[in-house]
C-alpha cells in the first residue's frame, strides 16, 4: 500500500477510510495520539512514543482495550502492508462513540483507535531555522498528547505566514516549547531545557537530547528561561521526532546563536547516528 488508515480492525488506502460522527474525536477532539517514523521498517523509539501514548491516556481516563505490546505488534502489523519501509506513523485514541454529550461513558466502553501511515521525507539536521515568538495561549495541561490542538496549529499558521519555520511559545515571557516541537538553549557549554511539568510536552526527542549532551560530557539544566535568554543563547535548538536537533538562526527577524558550532554538530552527530544505528536493519 502507498498509505494506510487503520479504524477499529478495519484499514485501507487513507482516502478510502471513513470513521463514524458519533466518535468523540469528531466533536471534542477527545482523544489523544502519538507519532513517530520508521526506516527499514523499524519504528523509532518505539517503546518510549508507545510509554507516553498510555500515559496520555490515563491522565484522560480513556480505556484502551490494547495492551502496549499489542498495541505496538498492531504497529508493527500495519508498517508491514506499506510497500516502503521509511513512514511517517501516527495513532491516536478516542473515547469511544455516542451521542454528543459533554458527559462522558463510565460504563467501561473501550475507545475508539485510528492509525495513518504514509510515506515520509525527514528533515535534514543541517537544516536552519526562522522561527517567530507567539503567546502561549493553550490550556494549562500541555503535558497530555491530546488531539486538542486548535492554539498551536493557529500560532504554526502564523508563523508560516511570516516566512517562518516555526512558533515559539512564551507565558508572560517564560518560553515554554513551539508549536509542534521542544525548544532549548546552549550558553558556556550548558544545554538548558524547561522543565518538564504541566506546560510542555516532555518530547521523546527531547530526553535524547538531554541524553546525547549528557554522554558527550556537557552540563543539562532543567529549568525557566525567558525571552531575552532565547535571544541571547549562544545557540537556539528545536527538536521533534523529524527533526531530531536543528539550529535556529533568526527570531522575530533578529539573528540568533551561532556562537557554539561545535557543541551543536557534536550533538547533532550524536543524534543522527543514534537513529541510523537503531534503525539499521542489519542491527534487528
Amino acid at each position: 500500500m502507498k498509505t494506510l488508515g487503520y479504524y477499529n480492525g478495519k484499514f485501507d488506502e487513507i482516502e478510502n477510510m471513513q470513521v463514524p460522527m458519533t466518535d468523540r474525536g469528531c466533536y471534542f477532539g477527545d482523544g489523544c495520539y502519538d507519532a513517530t517514523f520508521s526506516r527499514n521498517y523499524i519504528i523509532y523509539n518505539i517503546d518510549e512514543h508507545i510509554d507516553r501514548f498510555y500515559s496520555s491516556a490515563e491522565k484522560l481516563r480513556i480505556e484502551l482495550s490494547h495492551s502496549k505490546e499489542e498495541m505496538k505488534a498492531l504497529l508493527y502489523e500495519m508498517l508491514k502492508k506499506m510497500d516502503f519501509g521509511d513512514c511517517f506513523i501516527y495513532w491516536q485514541a478516542t473515547r469511544g462513540s455516542g451521542l454528543r454529550s459533554h458527559a462522558f461513558p463510565t460504563d467501561g466502553q473501550k475507545a475508539n483507535i485510528w492509525i495513518m501511515i504514509d510515506k515520509t521525507q525527514f528533515v535534514d539536521i543541517n537544516t536552519e531555522y526562522k522561527a517567530i515568538t507567539v503567546p502561549d495561549t493553550r490550556f494549562l495541561h500541555c503535558d497530555i498528547k491530546t488531539l486538542n490542538l486548535i492554539p498551536a496549529i493557529m500560532a504554526y499558521q502564523t508563523a508560516l505566514e511570516n516566512g517562518c519555520d516555526e512558533a515559539i511559545l512564551h507565558r508572560n515571557g517564560r518560553v515554554t516549547e513551539c508549536a509542534h516541537s521542544n525548544v532549548h538553549i546552549i550558553k558556556n557549554d550548558t544545554l538548558i531545557t524547561p522543565p518538564a511539568d504541566n506546560l510542555i510536552l516532555s518530547g521523546i526527542a527531547r530526553r535524547h537530547l538531554m541524553n546525547a549532551a549528557k554522554e558527550l560530557g556537557y552540563k543539562v539544566e532543567e529549568k525557566e528561561f525567558y525571552l531575552d535568554n532565547l535571544m541571547s543563547a549562544d545557540e537556539v535548538i528545536i527538536t521533534c521526532c523529524d527533526t531530531f536537533c536543528i539550529r535556529t538562526v533568526e527570531i522575530d527577524r533578529k539573528p540568533v546563536g551561532g556562537k557554539n558550532p561545535v557543541m551543536l554538530k557534536k550533538l547533532q552527530d550524536y543524534l543522527m547516528n543514534d537513529f541510523l544505528r537503531k534503525t539499521d536493519i542489519n542491527n534487528t
